[in-house]
Order: structure tokens, then C-alpha cells, then sequence
């Protein structure tokens, strides 16, 4: 289908989605859609062909192939990709002109490039896109985001976030930067930066100082390394400071340190995860010396994103704005790797750090 030739979208009763990649995220995110009901899944596609029949499980009646090709001859409403990192933008774009309204996995491009080119390609095409940014749908935080935006800090000055994982990524190209980008930051600390932005309702972010480790030693010339430790301090056009650090295989004595606290001018909050858990997390309020706890586990979250990209392809949604944001966080990630010792180029590229490639 030509991109001349698509209608603004419509309200759908069962929109019809197909899915591309098929590893364990991209079956947990299919699984969260077909729950939550309300969609029709038309094909499924990936390399392994186990994976393509342990998915087929979940949706017997779906066409099945190797390839984005295979699902675009399907003439889907909506394509959910969950690929290597270096294939995202080209297959996000071309199910976009193929008129397919576009759910990616983060990062949806390499640098802010690729990203942009994407956003620029759902404008045209007047297509939904959105990724996978999933912690925007915790109770938890949501909860400080409301605090911070509802004014309960007062005048917030300084924001710190950390995402240790005391495991690592256990496909090859993650550790490739051609493929993935980059390392922990690209991976783990985009979400931190998002959860910045997005809590402080923030139009970007300079970076003041960044420190990039691999194996404890700074990064060395070779596009075949990526970093595993990252610490960055940021500042907003308002002044607020953000401190972040991520990192990868980091002897923290427990699975995982996943936590945000934002401090203003009367009072502070924090979210932080439960006894080393990646997925429960609490939320608390602080004023002086006494703190009051506003969100506990349980809530099962990890799917959101997915199903609420789903209901507002139901609704007939187009283009959203707000996927604007996603080139100003690939902006500020830019940012980081290059004062980290990484000049970003278009291509997906890091100088002195990188290459370029596909998932």
C-alpha cells in the first residue's frame, strides 16, 4: 500500500494486529494484548520458527512468516515490533507507510536520527506510534509524577534515578553497539531519563557530565564494546538537576536497585522497587523527617503500555504529538554518550565508540 493512498484512521471494533519478533518480551507483550481482549491477532512473524509455534499457541487462526513482509501482506491495523535494536527504525517506518499504526520496543532508534525519522514517517503517514516505555503505566510511578506535577514538593530542584540490574542482557548484539546502539544507558537509562522528562513535564534536558565504564575501565575504541555503568548529571531549562546511573552485571546484593526520589522546596518523594524485585515497587511521600507510603505492590503493569496502544488504535487515534518526546529523549541520550566520550552521528553511529546495523 502506498502512503498516497491512506485514510485518516477509524474507530475499530477488533483491531487487527500483527506481531514481529517473537522472543520472550515480544510473546509477554502479545499475551498482555490478546488479556486484555478487544483485539483480533492476525500474524505472527520471527527468524526461529520455535518461536513463531510457541507463539501460534496464543493465536492459533494468525498467519505465520519470517519477516515484516509476510506480516504487511496481511494488511494489518497495527504492527507490534520487538526486534534487535538495530532494525526498529526501518521496520517501524515501513509498516508506517504500509499504513500500520506502529507499538515498538525502546529504544526506536539508535540515536536521535533514526528516531526522528520515525516520528517524522508516523506525521505523514497520520499513524499511532508509541514504544514501550512501561514504567509510565506503574502505580507507583504515576503516583510521584502526580505528586511532582500537582505542586505537593513545592518547587522540585533535584531528581536522582537509578537502575542497577545485577544480571545483564544475554543475546550477543546487545553487547555490540552496531546493534544495539549502545549499552546500560541505551537500555536500562532511557527509561530514567524518560521518567524525568515525563514526571517534571520537561522539553529536554542538557547534560552537564557523563561517566561511560565497561569492565571498570572507561570505553575503549572498538564498535564491538558497549558501557555497563553510566553516571550522568542533567539539568532542565527550568534548572531542575538530574543524577542518574545505570548499569549492567553490578554486584548490588540483591537482582536489581530500580528507584527515583525528586526533592522540592516542601517536601520529597520516592519510588523505589521491593526487596530487589524488577517488578514491585512503592511509592512514598516525604515531608521532613516522617514519610507516609502511598503505593504498594501487587500490580501487574508490564503490559500496559502495549494494551493502552491498543485501545487507542480501537479508538481511530492518528498521529499523537507526543511521540514527539521520543526524539527529545533520544536527544538527551545523545547528549550523555557524547559528553560520556561518544560524538552520535545519523547513522546510528558512535565515533570513537560504535558502528551501525540491525537487530
Amino acid at each position: 500500500m502506498q502512503l498516497s493512498t491512506l485514510a485518516r484512521p477509524a474507530a475499530l471494533t477488533h483491531p487487527r494486529i500483527a506481531f514481529l519478533g517473537l522472543g520472550w518480551i515480544g510473546r509477554h507483550r502479545m499475551q498482555a494484548m490478546a488479556d486484555a481482549g478487544d483485539i483480533e491477532i492476525v500474524a505472527l512473524a520471527d527468524p526461529d520458527a520455535d518461536a513463531v509455534r510457541a507463539a501460534a499457541e496464543v493465536a492459533p487462526d494468525a498467519a505465520t512468516g519470517h519477516d515484516l513482509r509476510a506480516l504487511l501482506d496481511q494488511e494489518p491495523d497495527g504492527v507490534v515490533i520487538a526486534t534487535p535494536s538495530a532494525m526498529h527504525a526501518a521496520q517501524s517506518i515501513e509498516a508506517l507507510e504500509a499504513g500500520a499504526a506502529v507499538f515498538c520496543q525502546k529504544p526506536l532508534g539508535r540515536d536521535a536520527a533514526e528516531t526522528a525519522a520515525v516520528v517524522q514517517a508516523a506525521r505523514k503517514a497520520d499513524r499511532l506510534l508509541a514504544t514501550d516505555l512501561s514504567y509510565r503505566h506503574t502505580q507507583a510511578f504515576v503516583a510521584l509524577r502526580d505528586l511532582i506535577r500537582g505542586g505537593d514538593l513545592g518547587q522540585v530542584h533535584t531528581v536522582d534515578l537509578t537502575f542497577h540490574n545485577a544480571y545483564g542482557p544475554d543475546k550477543p548484539w546487545f553487547r555490540d553497539r552496531r546493534l544495539s546502539g549502545g549499552g546500560c544507558l541505551i537500555d536500562l537509562g532511557i527509561h530514567l531519563v524518560d521518567m524525568a522528562l515525563w514526571s517534571l513535564d520537561a522539553d529536554g534536558a542538557a547534560c552537564l557530565s557523563a561517566h561511560a565504564r565497561a569492565g571498570g575501565q572507561p570505553l575503549p575504541d572498538d564498535p564491538h564494546v558497549v558501557e555497563d555503568f553510566v553516571l550522568a548529571t542533567l539539568e532542565t531549562p527550568q534548572g531542575t538537576v538530574i543524577r542518574l546511573a545505570c548499569s549492567w552485571n553490578l554486584p548490588a546484593g540483591r537482582d536489581a536497585i530500580i528507584g527515583m526520589d525528586a526533592f522540592g522546596t516542601n517536601g520529597g518523594g520516592a519510588v523505589a522497587n521491593i526487596d530487589g524485585s524488577f517488578f514491585d515497587f512503592g511509592t512514598w511521600h516525604h515531608q521532613g523527617t516522617s514519610s507516609h507510603q502511598l503505593v504498594a505492590p501487587p500490580d501487574d503493569w508490564g503490559g500496559r503500555a502495549g494494551a493502552d496502544w491498543a485501545r487507542r488504535l480501537r479508538q481511530g487515534a492518528g498521529f499523537d504529538p507526543e511521540a514527539e518526546r521520543l526524539t527529545v529523549l533520544a536527544d538527551v541520550l545523545d547528549d550523555i554518550y557524547c559528553k560520556a566520550g561518544a560524538s552520535t552521528d545519523a547513522a546510528g553511529t558512535k565515533a570513537g565508540l560504535a558502528g551501525s546495523a540491525a537487530r
